[in-house]
């Protein structure tokens, strides 16, 4: 009896050890531990609460190649400044060779919260040095992408982060996104992990290589993905503010009451359209918002709501696209896409330009009639007027002053704050998970 009593308490420690290395082994799909699919858990709240999951929670669009870069920036390293949305106890990074001709070699690469905003010094304690694959370098082919390996950091909610690195060897044309609206940093050698910030001495606007932050987070419900042009890069915003309209979107889903608590990315490309392609003399305005939709909206980390703003520079641009049909024909397009990934769509009218230098009354009717059909068509899950917020009551065509500024196109820094204020934050909330 002894004997057996003896071999069941050894059975019962047996399958407690086991219980607990499985609870272990179940901990590390998380930070530090094996990587999500790209687009992230669709998880339902209470899931996510629990467990955490990762989401987006900053993001710019590869635009093209900088210009003049074709050895890229050998034995330098870039420093950039991003401003997070949501924090989270873990972070990955997202670098892009998207645009270059030649393998991009980074042999070190870190991230650190700032310790202002803006500023090139990191905040004590809180350098990381990036791995991929456990490796401390990374090759990307021209053409490509990388994720980096999970790095458990603090990220604080709305707070800058740095994203350095360091490539050793020429690397062919740089991608980059051109209209940052931030300053970043450069230094000549290898200052990757540099505490103090004092080799960071020349300033630069562009976001090069980053084009992403995912943080994991315990409450986070996903993603907000805002597919946009240049009103959406912020293009006219006040450099170095966070004045874009996302940013002012993202401080009231932080802040208000009962609001989801969602990432916010900006994948807004100045001079993108909906149907076209840049042509090769603007590489910059960026491919159609079709042909960006999958990645730069549909495989964002954890998107779950999608805003599109996009649609004026189809009407504005030469060559003019004058059916409005066309151009509502392509936002269902989008929409349609959305929905078979499982994400909800909220659309937005497009915003007057009456006074620009490309203003017609023609092109302005073709303006309305988009307008009304999205209005009334529903070619989106909801609808978010910006056209109404914005113009003029006493020249519909036109934005109202205070919003305006000055070219009659974009917006202030109050009209930008306007477009965040009429967003129904309840349409942002991700989609009920369906119970099969």
């Amino acid at each position: 009896m002894a004997r057996k009593a003896g071999y069941a308490l050894l059975a019962a420690l047996v399958s407690a050890v086991i219980l607990v290395t499985t609870l272990a082994l179940v901990g590390t799909d998380g930070p530090g531990g094996r990587l999500h699919p790209a687009n992230g858990a669709k998880r339902p709240p209470a899931e996510q609460a629990s467990s955490g999951a990762w989401t987006g929670t900053w993001s710019a669009s590869a635009v093209s190649a900088e210009p003049n870069t074709d050895d890229g920036y050998p034995d330098m390293s870039i420093r950039n400044v991003v401003h997070v949305s949501v924090g989270g106890s873990s972070a990955r990074i997202h670098l892009s060779n998207q645009y270059g001709a030649l393998p991009l070699v980074i042999s070190r690469a870190t991230v650190a919260v700032a310790s202002a905003p803006s500023s090139p010094v990191p905040a004590a304690g809180t350098m990381r040095r990036l791995t991929f694959g456990n490796k401390a370098t990374v090759t990307l082919p021209a053409g490509e992408t990388a994720v980096s390996d999970p790095v458990r950091i603090d990220v604080p909610d709305s707070a800058d982060l740095l994203v350095t690195t360091y490539s050793p060897t020429p690397s062919g044309p740089v991608t980059y996104h051109p209209f940052a609206r931030q300053t970043s940093y450069l230094a000549h050698g290898d200052h990757a992990a540099d505490t103090t910030g004092t080799a960071f001495t020349e300033q630069s606007p562009y976001w090069r290589y980053v084009t992403a932050v995912d943080v994991w987070s315990r409450d986070a419900e996903g993603a907000v993905v805002v597919l946009g042009d240049s009103i959406t890069d912020g293009i006219t915003s006040t450099a170095g503010a966070n004045h874009r309209w996302t940013d002012f979107l993202a401080a009231r889903l932080l802040q208000e009451k009962d609001a989801p608590r969602m990432g916010v990315l900006n994948q807004g490309i100045s001079g993108n359209r909906i149907l076209s392609d840049a042509p090769p003399r603007s590489p910059s305005n960026g491919v159609s918002g079709l042909n960006r939709l999958e990645s730069d909206a549909l495989s964002r980390t954890g998107a779950a709501t999608l805003v599109v703003e996009l649609g004026i520079n189809d009407i504005l641009k030469v060559p003019h696209q004058t059916d409005p049909d066309a151009i509502v024909g392509g936002l269902r397009e989008i929409t349609a896409l959305a929905h078979e990934r499982g994400l909800r769509v909220v659309g937005a009218t497009l915003t007057p330009f009456g006074g620009h230098r490309g203003f017609t009354p023609r092109l302005e009717a073709v303006r309305q009639e988009v307008n009304r059909q999205i209005r009334n068509d529903q070619v989106f899950d909801a609808v978010v007027d910006f056209d109404l917020a914005l113009r003029d009551p006493n020249r519909t065509n036109r934005l109202l002053p205070a919003y305006d500024s000055g070219d009659h196109l974009h917006p202030s820094d109050a009209g930008y704050r306007r477009m965040a204020e009429v967003v129904d934050l309840d349409r942002l909330r991700p989609p009920a998970p369906v119970v099969t």
